[in-house]
C-alpha cells in the first residue's frame, strides 16, 4: 500500500494487514511500554508495516500530547516562508515585542524576554522555565523552581508569565539568559503558536488546515484537552489523528518539505529542524525534534530525527534510510472523546497489554530494531 493522498485514505477503514516480519521485533518493543498503542513503518512511501493493539487501530484518533509541538514548528517554517518581511532576520527575530506577540504579553515580566529570538523558543533555549533536568553545554543542572508543564502551560496567561499555575509553577522569570541553557518548557512553543495567530490572524489549528492537513489530505483530525479550560489551540502539544496520517506529515518532512510534488513546508526550515543549531547547543534538541546530529544514540544514523508525546507516542523519520515510522502509545485517556472531542473507533488490534519498559527507553530501542532491520 502506498502512502500517498489516494492510496493510503482508500485503505483507511480497512484492518491493517501490512505484517512485514522484519519490524515484528520493533513492534513487540512497542508493546513492552504502553497499554494500548502500535507501530507504523513506511519504507520509500510504501507501508512495509502495520499493527496495533489495545484500544489503538487505524482510525483512532488519540491525543498524541507533545508530538503536536512539531506541527507548531513547521506551521511557524510555513509562516516564515509567507512572511519574508515580517520576519527579516528570520529565526533570529525578536518575538517579545507588540509587532508578534498580543496586548496581553505585556508588560514584559523579565526584562531579559526582550532578548528572546523566535529559534531560542522553538529550541527550548530561550531562558523559559521547564521540566528538570536542564542543561548547559551539556551538563545537566537543576533549576528551582521549575517551570510550568502539561496543559496549563498552553494558557496564554500562563505563558507569558502573568499568571502562574497549579502548585505555584511560574513562567515569570527567566532562569538563565537566552541562549544560556536548555529547559524542555511548553510554555516557550506555546509563544510560538501566539505568534502564530498573532501575525496570521487565525488559531493554529485553522492555520494547518490550511497549509498542511489540506494539502497532505488529513481525514478525521483535531485538537485534544476537551476536558480543560483552553481558549486557544494549544501549540505545545495536543493533537489528535490517526497514525497514518501522522505518517504522511513524517513523509512530507522526509522529503524535505514536498509531498506528492508540492511544496508544504520550505526545505531549509526542516533541515534547520532535522539537525543541531546554534540557538541550542546545549543539547541534542532542535525546532522540537530530538536529533541524533552528534552520533549520540548508538545504532541509529545521524541523520535521524523524532518527536516524542507523554504516553509513548512517536514520530521518526530516518531519511538515509527512506524511513518513517509512528509508534502509537497513550494511556486509556488519550483516546476517549472526552478529551478528544472525536469518537473512538472499535479496535480490532491485539488485547491491551502491560506495560514492562519505560517510555522513553521504549522509543529508542523501537528505532534501533527499525534501523536494524
Amino acid at each position: 500500500m502506498r502512502l500517498t493522498r489516494r492510496g493510503l485514505l482508500a485503505g483507511a477503514l480497512l484492518p491493517a494487514q501490512t505484517h512485514d516480519v522484519r519490524f515484528e521485533g520493533a513492534y513487540q518493543a512497542a508493546r513492552e511500554s504502553n497499554p494500548n498503542g502500535g507501530l507504523l513503518v513506511v519504507h520509500r512511501g510504501a507501508v512495509v508495516f502495520e499493527r496495533y493493539y489495545g484500544l489503538a487501530s487505524a482510525a483512532a484518533t488519540p491525543n498524541l500530547a507533545s508530538v503536536g509541538k512539531a506541527f507548531t514548528s513547521i506551521a511557524c517554517g510555513v509562516l516564515l516562508a509567507q512572511q519574508r518581511r515580517r520576519f527579516g532576520r528570520g529565526l533570529e527575530t525578536l518575538v517579545c515585542t507588540p509587532d508578534y506577540l498580543p496586548h496581553g504579553a505585556f508588560p514584559l515580566t523579565d526584562a531579559r524576554r526582550a532578548a528572546i529570538q523566535l529559534g531560542h523558543l522553538l529550541s527550548m533555549s530561550a531562558g523559559i522555565r521547564g521540566n528538570n533536568p536542564c542543561l548547559q553545554r551539556r551538563r545537566e543542572v537543576t533549576i528551582s523552581p521549575a517551570g510550568p508543564d502539561g496543559w496549563e502551560a498552553m494558557v496564554d496567561e500562563v505563558a507569558y508569565g502573568q499568571r502562574a499555575a497549579a502548585g505555584g509553577r511560574t513562567a515569570a522569570t527567566l532562569w538563565c539568559e537566552p541562549g544560556a541553557g536548555y529547559s524542555y518548557a511548553t510554555c516557550s512553543i506555546h509563544l510560538v503558536s501566539v505568534v502564530i495567530r498573532h501575525v496570521a490572524g487565525m488559531e493554529l489549528e485553522e492555520y494547518l488546515r490550511r497549509h498542511i492537513a489540506g494539502p497532505l489530505g488529513f481525514g478525521t483530525w483535531g485538537f485534544g484537552y476537551r476536558n480543560h479550560t483552553l481558549r486557544h489551540t494549544p501549540g505545545g502539544g495536543g493533537i489528535c489523528l490517526t497514525a497514518r496520517d501522522l505518517a504522511r506529515f513524517g513523509e512530507m518532512l522526509r522529503n524535505r518539505g514536498r509531498w506528492e510534488g508540492r511544496e508544504v513546508a520550505p526545505a531549509w526550515y526542516v533541515e534547520t529542524a532535522s539537525r543541531a543549531n546554534t540557538f541550542n547547543p546545549h543539547s541534542g534538541y532542535s525546532l522540537q525534534f530530538d536529533v541524533n546530529t552528534s552520533g549520540a544514540q548508538a545504532g541509529i544514523p545521524r541523520d535521524a530525527f523524532w518527536k516524542t508525546g507523554s504516553g509513548g507516542h512517536v514520530l521518526y523519520v530516518v531519511p538515509s534510510l527512506g524511513i518513517t515510522a509512528v509508534k502509537l502509545g497513550g494511556r486509556d485517556g488519550q483516546y476517549a472523546q472526552a478529551d478528544t472531542g472525536l469518537p473512538l473507533p472499535t479496535a480490532a488490534g491485539d488485547p491491551n497489554v502491560k506495560p514492562t519498559r519505560a517510555h522513553g527507553e521504549a522509543a529508542m530501542e523501537v528505532l534501533r530494531r527499525i534501523c536494524a532491520a
